[in-house]
Formats: structure tokens, sequence, C-alpha cells
């Protein structure tokens, strides 16, 4: 009986409702803006940065699979 009562405990813990806290998020404007050519710039280097070496080996794709 103490087995199927645990069994039963646990199954009330999981089925009860979790208190999750609350996030801190205030809605201010930033304190220092960016200009448009500070976004632009931090958008090509982002690009790049993510997309350059994809793109170099899928250039250079033939020379990775020749192995000499």
């Amino acid at each position: 009986m103490s087995g199927l009562n645990r069994s039963f405990t646990l199954l009330r813990t999981a089925i009860r409702p979790h208190i999750i806290p609350k996030a801190n998020i205030s809605a201010k404007p930033a304190k220092h803006v960016l200009g448009v050519g500070e976004q632009a710039f931090v958008l090509g280097v982002m690009f790049v940065t993510i997309l350059g070496p994809s793109g170099w080996i899928l250039a250079n794709l033939e020379n990775y699979k020749k192995h000499d």
C-alpha cells in the first residue's frame, strides 16, 4: 500500500503547476542609439563571419575530397 501511496504522491507533484518567477524586463530606450552606418557595418561583419567560412568550404569542396 505504501508503494501505491508513494506513486500517487509523485503523480500529484508532477501535475501540480510550477511557479516560474517573472523576468525583469524594462522598456527603456537604448542608452546609445546606433546609427544606420554602424548597423550596416555590424551586419556586414556578422555576414562575413558566419557565411564566409561556409562559402569557402563549399567553393573548395573538390579540393577537400581529394586525398593526395
